[in-house]
């Protein structure tokens, strides 16, 4: 097995690297813990060589990451490009020095706002695949970690906004004083998300009084932690849609992300007469890298 081009897919938790055929075949795929977030910039080429060293022969192999290994901490910072602007570019690559001769690496930029200022770095490389698999213009959410909501117009990302809302779920689930009754949490409560999604886009301002009554209910009225994990997640995003309702009042939304967030982001989105496409994060990723593949120097 010779591939043509290696696809990077480099966040902070983990590294996913996929062999890739000139026609764009996925060949082979591998996976790894060693995230932008655990690394030293001496230890990224060897992170990479790790994974794909059994798919090197003697000539030079190209490689195209996207993510957080453009970061500032990453691996070689990708500078990023403002908006408005089409979400790719190839003449915007950013080179890696390697050690390696066969190896020749080279990390796309994020995208930046000014006003109100905001960055993003992976997703505009899902947004560029959405667009070539015939994706047009419109509205894009992300959900993940860091969600997005990116306008799309001419081809361009015209605008966008990021939310905390998955970071906040896991401190909220994992750190904060309502982890005691969200432990042991198995399966999904349809109606307490449904409802604390609508509560939350009727009175997003109740959001941190509504958060402790979760702990207040499993104490007094026990509350399961189910329904109280469902709840805590329809409150949050929610609160997410309300504040991102500029985005997806009357327009069709295309949601790239993992199945079940993605899933849960419909759901919500149709309880407000909102129709949304869900394609794959994953078949995104790879699709925005293969559109900048190029003869390079």
């Amino acid at each position: 097995m010779q591939p043509d081009w290696i696809a990077a897919d480099w966040g902070t938790s983990n590294l996913r690297v996929y062999a890739m055929s000139a026609q764009g075949r996925v060949l082979a795929e591998a996976v790894s813990e060693d995230g932008m977030g655990r690394l030293v910039p001496e230890q990224f080429e060897p992170a990479l060589l790790r994974l794909i060293g059994a798919w090197l022969g003697e000539g030079v192999l190209p490689i195209y990451a996207c993510g957080m290994v453009g970061a500032r901490q990453g691996w070689v910072e990708a500078r990023y490009r403002t908006v408005p602007c089409p979400p790719l570019d190839v003449g915007a690559l950013t080179r890696v020095p390697v050690q390696d001769k066969r190896l020749r690496v080279f990390i796309a930029p994020g995208l930046s706002q000014a006003k109100p200022a905001d960055v993003m770095r992976g997703e505009e490389t899902q947004i560029a695949g959405a667009l070539a698999q015939g994706g047009g213009d419109g509205v894009y959410c992300l959900p993940g970690t860091h969600s997005k909501w990116a306008h799309v117009s001419a081809g361009e990302v015209v605008s966008f906004q990021t939310f905390m809302t998955g970071e906040m779920f896991a401190l909220l689930a994992k750190q904060s004083v309502l982890r005691h009754g969200l432990a042991g949490a198995e399966g999904e409560v349809p109606e307490a998300f449904d409802a604390a999604v609508s509560e939350a886009l009727s009175r997003p301002e109740r959001l941190a009084a509504r958060l402790f009554t979760l702990r207040a209910e499993g104490l007094l009225e026990g509350l399961g932690a189910a329904a109280a994990r469902s709840r805590l997640s329809g409150l949050l995003i929610g609160a997410e849609l309300a504040a991102a309702k500029p985005y997806w009042l009357g327009q069709p939304v295309t949601l790239i992300g993992s199945a079940g967030l993605s899933a849960a982001y419909a759901r919500a989105l149709a309880a407000q007469g909102v129709s949304a496409k869900l394609l794959d994060v994953a078949s995104c990723t790879l699709a925005g890298l293969s559109t900048l593949i190029a003869p390079r120097p």
